[in-house]
């Protein structure tokens, strides 16, 4: 019997009460990453839901990253790094946003794929939206399309989508 991928997250995510700051619930899905049969699972159902949509697939650090290139394999396209501020050498744009607690900035190199490349763009939490908004700001301005948004967790109660405009979002687990 295959397991849906939620099943997965949903038996094996921990959570963290009052961590990094007293009042946050820390969701972790380090234990779902470690699982090998659940991050099959996860990369079977993003790569899946958005199957022949895109050329390739922008993950975010970190955690993206991982999510990025385990679809950029499975639907053999090419991977883009979407870099917290300053870890990028040579021509890059540049994307300021605010996070739960405090702002920061992300980055992405030029020239990476030609223009109008359909991206998936790809995270393993969807919170106030910030980042991902910040990301899809950086694609289009990169001269690409931002085809969908795949992510395996979404923290409803901050209404993240609503930062996103009308972009297809699919999420594995809503909590």
């Amino acid at each position: 019997m295959i397991v849906p991928a939620a099943q997965h997250v949903q038996t094996l995510l921990a959570s963290y009460p009052d961590f990094p700051q007293p009042g946050i619930l820390f969701r972790d899905l380090n234990p779902v990453f470690a699982d090998a049969v659940a991050f099959r699972a996860i990369i079977e159902d993003l790569s899946e839901r958005y199957q022949g949509q895109f050329d390739a697939v922008a993950g975010i650090e970190a955690r993206g990253f991982l999510l990025a290139a385990g679809i950029g394999y499975a639907a053999q396209c090419a991977v883009l790094a979407v870099r917290k501020g300053g870890k990028l050498p040579g021509t890059v744009l540049t994307e300021e946003y605010d996070l739960e607690y405090g702002s920061a900035r992300l980055e992405l190199e030029v020239g990476q794929l030609p223009a109008g490349s359909r991206v998936l763009i790809v995270d393993d939490v969807l919170a106030t939206g910030g980042t991902v908004a910040a990301t899809a700001r950086l694609i289009e301005r990169a001269g690409y399309l931002t085809i969908g948004v795949g992510v395996v967790l979404e923290l409803a109660e901050l209404d993240g989508r609503s930062r996103i405009g009308d972009t297809p979002v699919h999420t594995i687990v809503s909590v």
